[in-house]
């Protein structure tokens, strides 16, 4: 049934009120700039660094809710999918060990984390995307069970109006139909803040769009999504993708997607952001406002702007201006969206201090950067970093043509280098997180290249894009625990693939996913057929709505002539009246030793594999034979 009337009148009345919320912020603000309210003669910085939760199998797990039952909701909070985490780092002064600092801060959230996850029987990861993730992974079960998350996908999609289609080309092509906004969490991100004077506001946010390139370019960490290697950075546009509320008749008046670059340098103050994306994109959720921003500003109070900060939420630009109140004092801050979760918490930091360092740095040296460079070509830079990050080439200050590698280590290094010092920071902590910025670039290596050539060693040895994805995830959470920074990791090996091959082995990288299945109303002869091409011993038999019902083995077709024979015609007889009834099913994940010792004990020659209630392959005696018999030559 169709929204109620009245439901529909008080939601648009909502929303309304809401309105007038939002256009107060505004004057709100313009005033508070006017009247010089904001804190200034300070720098300070933050960060958020999200995680992904998997289970031993190396698959995404459900957790979060268990877990974060044993962490600190001061530090931790969950995120869209259930399988996700958010660490809040402290705010800190921009100077002295601060980076340092952030990551000791950031290794005890990590500590702790894994601490807790270890007692739900799960791993923790930092990555841009998980490899192992599929479509069963991203159903709305997986959703975390808040009002707002529900909101938030029931909002998106009605203003889509369709499935949502999903088309990425990089090194493979991934054409993907979703219904629902759960793709959005496949993207993990390390977002750090820089707060800024509002009279600074504008110089420095223009900085941080043109130094973005590069910086994603030499932290790329997310090539591969549902068995393809994609861009090196799949999150930019797996994430533009999955917010984008318009429809393919573009008949919305939101003619840029909610995640986005910009389209133009900004000249007048950070006003003119949210006033941009306010004229461009619609609102998606009407809360309750209780403060007017006006009036608290003429009472001398210092207002929230809660309705701009909401709606501010619901826009993803990869540099966001922020607003926020601390001690009854407001701030800007620049929050950068666009840095993938990982490797390592020393990679993370390393990152945030090239980004930091190139903001401070031609912040104090440049004076205007709009004047060196034209924003398409910055945009044009974002989007060729995440497609191929130090591959790339880039044009940069007055037309100059550069391989990635190239400009920063010829200009970019020292220019971070420089902004570091000029900001106060120890010199230790400059030459350790400069120094493995420049380790990457002088190896021609960040995680996406890394995670592409070791993908295709394992792939090389015959094993699927699935198991590959699993394997390579394996090796990935193995090198984080070593703490060796990315450009320290070594490729794995033969050997050290047989070793994962060897222990620990799933049905699901030894069954058949070429499934045969008969209904249970289907012919005998028909299923007779069936086994009879394929060579087949045993046939899954399927009732009307999907579920597996029983099997169908040839021993109960040739018992039918002894059984039958002399009843009637036998041609006639369906699947069900022979069939066993009784199914013994496995999981993916259930280990090769498990298996063998269930059909061992059960005498079964061929075990259904089922994963959230759908078949999803078939292991049989032959499989494990062919198993046992590489196993052995492989002693020789």
């Amino acid at each position: 049934m169709g929204q109620d009337i009245s439901d529909t009148t008080k939601s648009h009345h909502d929303k309304r009120l809401f309105m007038q919320h939002l256009l107060k912020d505004v004057q709100a603000l313009e005033t508070m700039l006017q009247q010089n309210k904001f804190e200034t003669g300070v720098s300070r910085i933050g960060a958020e660094q999200e995680f992904f939760l998997l289970g031993q199998d190396m698959e995404p797990a459900a957790k979060a809710q268990e877990v974060l039952e044993h962490l600190d909701p001061d530090f931790f909070t969950h995120e869209l999918a259930l399988f996700n985490l958010e660490a809040n780092l402290s705010p800190r002064e921009f100077k002295g060990d601060v980076l340092s600092a952030v990551q000791r801060e950031l290794d005890g959230l990590v500590a702790d984390l894994k601490k807790a996850a270890t007692g739900e029987s799960c791993n923790v990861m930092a990555t841009g995307i998980l490899p192992t993730i599929a479509p069963r992974d991203l159903e709305l079960d997986k959703i975390t069970p808040k009002n707002r998350y529900f909101e938030l996908n029931r909002v998106l999609c009605d203003m889509k109006g369709e499935d949502y289609k999903l088309y990425i080309k990089g090194i493979d092509e991934l054409s993907f139909t979703h219904d629902n906004v759960l793709i959005e969490a496949c993207n993990t991100s390390f977002q750090v803040h820089f707060q800024i004077a509002p009279e600074e506001f504008v110089h420095y946010y223009n900085i941080a769009q043109a130094i973005t390139a590069p910086v994603l370019a030499v932290a790329a960490n997310s090539p591969i999504l549902l068995g393809k290697k994609l861009w090196h950075e799949t999150r930019i546009a797996l994430f533009q993708q999955s917010i984008d509320t318009r429809d393919n008749k573009l008949n919305s008046r939101e003619m840029e997607p909610r995640v986005w670059f910009g389209s133009k340098w900004i000249d007048a103050s950070v006003a003119e952001i949210f006033k941009e994306d306010i004229s461009k994109f619609r609102i998606l959720f009407a809360e309750q406002c209780e403060q007017d921003s006006m009036k608290a500003l003429t009472n001398g109070e210092i207002p929230k702007l809660k309705a701009l900060c909401l709606h501010n939420g619901t826009v993803y630009r990869w540099n966001r201006p922020c607003y926020g109140v601390k001690d009854n004092l407001p701030h800007l801050r620049i929050e950068n969206r666009a840095l993938p979760a990982g490797p390592t918490s020393q990679d993370a930091i390393a990152n945030m201090a090239f980004y930091l360092g190139l903001l401070n740095g031609y912040g104090h040296t440049l004076d205007d950067v709009t004047k060196l460079m034209p924003f398409n070509v910055a945009k044009t830079n974002f989007d060729n970093a995440a497609a191929q990050s130090l591959n790339t080439t880039m044009e940069w200050f007055n037309g100059e043509q550069l391989s990635c590698c190239e400009l920063i280590e010829k200009h970019l290094l020292p220019v971070a280098e420089k902004g570091l010092r000029l900001a106060g920071l120890d010199e230790a902590d400059i030459q350790l997180y400069l120094g493995i910025i420049a380790g990457r670039v002088s190896t021609k290596t960040n995680s996406a290249i890394w995670m592409i050539r070791n993908f295709d060693f394992i792939q090389s040895k015959g094993f699927n894009a699935r198991i590959s994805s699993n394997l390579l995830t394996r090796v990935m959470l193995n090198r984080q625990e070593s703490n060796l920074p990315l450009h320290q990791w070594k490729d794995i090996s033969a050997t050290e693939l047989e070793v994962y091959t060897k222990s620990g082995k799933t049905v699901e990288q030894v069954m058949d996913t070429r499934v045969f299945t008969v209904n249970e109303n289907d012919l005998i002869d028909f299923a007779a057929k069936i086994m009879h091409w394929n060579h087949l011993r045993t046939l899954i038999v399927e009732c009307d709505n999907g579920d597996i019902v029983g099997v169908l083995s040839y021993r109960h077709i040739l018992d039918i002539y002894g059984t039958y024979a002399e009843q009637g015609d036998v041609h006639l007889v369906p699947v069900k009246d022979l069939m066993s009834r009784d199914v013994i099913t496995l999981s993916p994940t259930t280990s090769v030793k498990e298996a063998v010792e269930l059909m061992q004990s059960t005498q079964i020659s061929v075990v259904p594999i089922i994963h959230d209630g759908k078949l999803v392959g078939v292991l049989s005696d032959k499989q494990l034979f062919n198993e046992f018999s590489h196993w052995l030559s492989s002693l020789y």
